[in-house]
């Protein structure tokens, strides 16, 4: 009899312990929690202005988030301060659950590119003082949306690759390095700046209609590739192949959303149209 209690007790005991565990996990989230608050009330308190944010929030792995709904913040506002400097404030100070993704804050890297007031933009690069207020901030149209303002970036890398990002010749020189004149350096340029940030892809109509589309992004880069005079005439034959099909640059429809809101000024539907006129050029036959 006692042995059968002892057993039983023994039994129990690593579900209590793991009950008290989950108890002061709790009790430690609800303490940091308020110290959000608190911390952020201060900073209210002692702002000579605030601004508002209505940020898209969706969590399907949470009951209770997995219908799509905007959560309202209002944080200090400061001269200089960015999309991405006030979401931060909003995660650091009311909300730590709030899902976005930055990495530099320099604008060179791509990772926070959101929808801002109904335009792609970069979220370390765009100035609050520049925007109408309140500032409505959603994740990316057009692609799945992971969490908040997250969104599923497989595909786009998908079309990026379609196209053999990268520099090819049809023969190394021999002894001495490749060299580039610099009217061609000039004329590649601009389409080297693209930082994978997919804002143009978004932003194009048809890439929303078309899976298939390469989209402005791609296509950009493989103007960058078949414009560069070292790579030689067999590899931009190849790249105008690749960039010629069905899904390719004759899906364009030239209305320049991918231009307008490129946060590099890169002008993609320029490229573009470019492709297709030497696409056409290498296709032409004189007998």
């Amino acid at each position: 009899m006692s042995t059968q209690v002892t057993e039983q007790e023994t039994e129990t005991e690593p579900q209590e312990k793991e009950e008290s565990t989950h108890q002061e996990r709790r009790l430690t989230e609800k303490h940091d929690r308020a110290d959000m608050r608190e911390r952020a009330e201060a900073n209210l308190k002692d702002a000579e202005e605030t601004v508002k944010l209505k940020v898209f929030r969706y969590d399907p792995e949470v009951e209770g988030k997995k219908d799509p709904r905007f959560d309202t913040f209002r944080v200090p506002f400061k001269k200089g301060m960015t999309v991405l400097d006030a979401l931060i404030f909003a995660r650091d100070h009311f909300d730590s659950s709030l899902t976005f993704r930055h990495s530099c804050r320099q604008a060179i890297c791509g990772s926070d590119a959101l929808f801002v007031n109904g335009r792609q933009r970069l979220g370390c690069k765009t100035q609050m003082s520049d925007l109408d207020w309140p500032v409505r901030i959603e994740p990316l149209p057009h692609s799945e949306v992971v969490k908040d303002l997250v969104v599923d970036m497989e595909h786009f890398y998908d079309q990026m690759e379609a196209v053999e990002p990268y520099f090819q010749t049809d023969e190394l020189p021999s002894g001495e390095e490749q060299k580039q004149t610099r009217e061609n350096r000039e004329k590649v340029k601009m389409s080297t700046r693209c930082i994978w940030c997919s804002a143009c892809m978004s932003s194009c109509n048809i890439a929303a209609g078309d899976n298939e589309y390469l989209g402005p992004a791609a296509i950009n880069k493989a103007y960058r590739f078949a414009m560069d005079e070292r790579e030689g005439e067999a590899m931009k034959e190849h790249r105008l192949n690749i960039i010629e099909q069905e899904h390719g640059v004759w899906r364009c429809q030239t209305q320049f959303s991918c231009t307008e809101v490129c946060p590099k000024d890169i002008p993609l539907t320029e490229h573009i149209q470019e492709l297709k006129r030497e696409a056409v050029k290498s296709n032409l036959k004189f007998w």
